[in-house]
């Protein structure tokens, strides 16, 4: 049997806005057109590059940061 659980839960509340945001600029940037709502018809390899983008420009901000 299947289990519900969503493990991608926003640890600050007041984070969201701009994790969504960040999300839709992410999605831009590889070309990937995300709608508001409901984006499950995505292929897997979009729903990829939107996430593997978010976690390039995460370390690009990290490093940065270091500076």
């Amino acid at each position: 049997m299947a289990s519900n659980n969503n493990n991608n839960k926003i640890m600050v509340p007041e984070a969201k806005a701009a994790m969504e945001k960040f999300k839709m600029e992410a999605a831009s940037q590889v070309g990937v057109n995300l709608k508001q709502g409901y984006n499950g018809d995505l292929t897997s390899r979009e729903a990829g590059s939107i996430g593997g983008q978010m976690v390039k420009k995460m370390i690009e901000a990290y490093e940065n940061s270091m500076k």
